[in-house]
């Protein structure tokens, strides 16, 4: 894996995972699934395969001192902090830009904080043959997640014709990435076998990034070339901090992915899931005969299909079907299992408020 670097981003909030998700202590350092915080499993999954002084984390600038604690076996200035929230495009520029100033022949991983991999050996495999093509073609690679069911909670992409690759991962050409679809399109992209998951996994080389930027983003591609000398001279966190605000708030998606044409898709077959919500928990952790979840103590009685998250207090349900019961030190929340994807609204409504600004 020569010349190749993997860049974890860490900079959400995860208000779907509110109380325990908060502002200062995000969904990234949660230890809900397998006894870890999100982001040290992130970087746990690339041993083996990168060594730790070619692992770079994005966060928020407010989050770098816990970042750091949380994975400790990276170089203190491995971990990054952005001035403000400006999305993904922004992050995307800036680690390339950091890599490219170590290493001009770079390529970059683009991995987030927040998802669970299966399947290891073959999520390694992914990463490894990805990076070979993204080397050796001039283009940007996606992955793509081979769909469990018709999600309309996900974007896709639309797989063409094969791409000429011999190794153990298939590689397709991108026709197109589409958004999140309703229930009936979902169906059909699935029916018709083409379409996979847009998992926001993206590999390239940093002289193709910075070439799509200039084409699509050039305030990006300004940054990009800006921020290489101040790395190089030690300036850096200044020179981020009078471009970063300027900055508009956009995804790698809609700024770059969408518009290039040298995109080309790995086929994902390893188990994937981005956690994206307390349900989640269901498809991680074992559950009791009625379908109970349960982290810490929890008594059911006739329940059943409920995710429950009570540590260091006891839970008691009665005849309770499907329901998110969640305690934080100060706060608890309730909510049926099928409106777990609007929890960032009550985050919202309680934010307006005013006066709770230390739960959230």
């Amino acid at each position: 894996m020569q010349h190749v670097y993997a860049v974890i981003m860490a900079g959400g909030r995860g208000e779907r995972f509110w109380p325990l998700s908060t502002a200062g202590h995000p969904k990234q350092f949660l230890d809900l699934i397998g006894g870890k915080p999100l982001i040290q499993m992130a970087v746990d999954r690339l041993a083996g395969l990168l060594p730790p002084e070619r692992v770079l984390i994005v966060t928020g600038a407010d989050l770098v001192a816990a970042t750091r604690k949380a994975v400790p076996q990276l170089p203190v200035s491995n971990i990054v902090g952005e001035p403000v929230a400006r999305d993904t495009a922004a992050a995307c520029a800036l680690a390339s830009a950091w890599v490219a100033a170590r290493d001009p022949q770079g390529c970059v991983i683009i991995l987030t904080a927040d998802q669970i991999m299966e399947d290891l050996d073959v999520y390694r495999a992914t990463l490894r043959e990805s990076a070979a093509v993204a080397q050796a073609g001039g283009v940007m690679v996606t992955i793509g997640i081979r769909p469990a069911f018709a999600s309309t909670g996900f974007g896709y992409i639309e797989a063409g014709g094969r791409w000429p690759y011999d190794g153990r991962i298939e590689f397709f050409k991108a026709l197109r990435f589409v958004e999140k679809p309703d229930r009936a399109t979902a169906e059909g992209y699935v029916d018709c076998g083409r379409f996979y998951w847009n998992a926001g996994m993206f590999v390239w080389a940093v002289s193709t990034l910075r070439t799509a930027l200039g084409r699509f983003r050039p305030p990006l591609a300004e940054m990009f070339d800006r921020l290489l000398p101040a790395i190089r001279s030690g300036s850096f966190e200044a020179q981020l901090a009078a471009e970063y605000a300027k900055l508009e708030k956009i995804s790698i998606d809609y700024a770059v992915m969408e518009k290039a044409d040298n995109i080309v898709m790995a086929k994902g077959i390893f188990r994937w899931d981005d956690v994206g919500t307390w349900p989640a928990l269901l498809n991680h952790l074992p559950a009791d005969q009625a379908g109970n979840v349960v982290l810490g103590a929890c008594e059911a009685l006739e329940s059943s299909g409920n995710v429950v998250v009570s540590k260091g207090r006891l839970t008691a349900l009665l005849g309770v079907k499907d329901m998110v019961v969640v305690h934080a030190e100060n706060a608890t929340l309730i909510c049926p299992k099928d409106r777990a994807q609007d929890i960032k609204k009550i985050v919202q409504a309680l934010g307006a408020k005013g006066a709770y600004k230390d739960l959230l």
